[in-house]
């Protein structure tokens, strides 16, 4: 007698995710950092990947954000769609990130946190205009205009 095997599903990326298809390609930077950014999809689609090559203050910010939802090892996927930054002077951030309609909000830390970014998308999805927002009362705007 044999053992009969199931296969199990194969995974799917969590539909919420498309919202994001939007920002991919590459943006170029003005106001309080200038610069590009660039987005893609990591392969399967779980996972979406920033580049950001910018410079602010005279400094040169350089770095890769994975923003998805987190699953760890055994765990249902995070209900928010979740993201860490690493840059090139050793820094790691975390964000939560959310779509809706033409407002993009990307919030440090956690979702409701006092720093956070709002932008909103042109009619054509070719332009981002925003801000960051910090506690202290600073923060930066910025134009993206997609470029690819």
């Amino acid at each position: 007698m044999s053992e009969s095997y199931t296969v199990p599903p194969i995974p799917q990326p969590n539909p919420d995710l498309k919202a994001f298809d939007r920002l991919l390609g590459t943006w170029q930077v003005s106001g309080g950092a200038q610069g590009t950014i660039r987005y893609e999809w990591m392969e399967g689609q779980f996972f979406l990947m920033q580049h950001v090559n910018l410079e602010q203050h005279g400094m040169t910010i350089k770095g890769i954000e994975i923003i998805g939802h987190l699953q760890p090892f055994g765990a249902l996927p995070s209900p928010e769609i979740k993201s860490r930054y690493y840059d090139s002077m050793g820094n790691t951030l975390d964000y939560v990130y959310e779509v809706e309609g033409d407002t993009l909000m990307i919030w440090a830390g956690d979702k409701g946190s006092p720093a956070y970014y709002k932008g909103i998308f042109s009619a054509d999805g070719r332009t981002l205009n925003g801000k960051w927002v910090y506690p202290d009362g600073g923060g930066y705007e910025s134009v993206a205009t997609k470029v690819s």
